[in-house]
């Protein structure tokens, strides 16, 4: 199946039904190892917001969420590598066991950024729950990343969360760009 979004076309790439098995196990590795903790769970917005909600309904222990907006696409296929915080983390997190949760992850360069931010602010832990990664896209090492739902190829994708000039979000099924 395909669709258009503004004036490009996508085809699925991943089903609904399969985002929803990962996502549940990617619930039950963070209820089994966070079980004694009140971890905060920290999305990164615009794009994790769905995959955020459907994951901490996935973990039934106690915990905070909160959120931070960066921007670094502004509309285009590629990233401008220039990072904007655009709203800024609200709560504290020294001593705190914090899950970043990434709808997407290609460079590396945003996350990289963040996951040094959030270091100078003593966490217990920071561990990076990723919906998708592009393997072949990353520029750096980030060991943080612990949580993978998908390994994708490095080709642009829009749905259940992810856009295309702020469009496409509201796909239930991740869909590829047609070249």
């Amino acid at each position: 199946m395909k669709v258009k979004v503004d004036d490009l076309e996508f085809e699925k790439m991943i089903s609904f039904e399969a985002i929803e098995k990962r996502t549940a196990e990617l619930g039950a590795i963070l209820t089994e190892q966070y079980q004694d903790s009140l971890p905060v769970f920290l999305g990164v917005l615009n794009g994790c917001f769905v995959f955020m909600a459907d994951l901490v309904k996935q973990v039934p222990v106690p915990c905070q969420i909160a959120f931070m907006k960066l921007s670094s696409y502004r509309g285009g296929l590629e990233s401008t590598r220039e990072i904007i915080e655009e709203l800024d983390l609200k709560i504290d997190i020294a001593g705190r066991d914090v899950i970043l949760v990434e709808d997407i992850v290609d460079t590396g360069n945003t996350l990289r950024y963040l996951v040094d931010k959030l270091r100078a602010l003593k966490p217990k832990s920071i561990k990076v729950c990723a919906l998708l990664y592009k393997p072949d896209a990353m520029e750096h090492e980030i060991p943080e990343m612990q949580y993978i739902g998908f390994e994708i190829e490095n080709k642009f994708v829009v749905g259940y969360g992810l856009d295309y000039k702020e469009q496409g979000r509201n796909l239930k099924d991740i869909y590829q760009l047609v070249k």
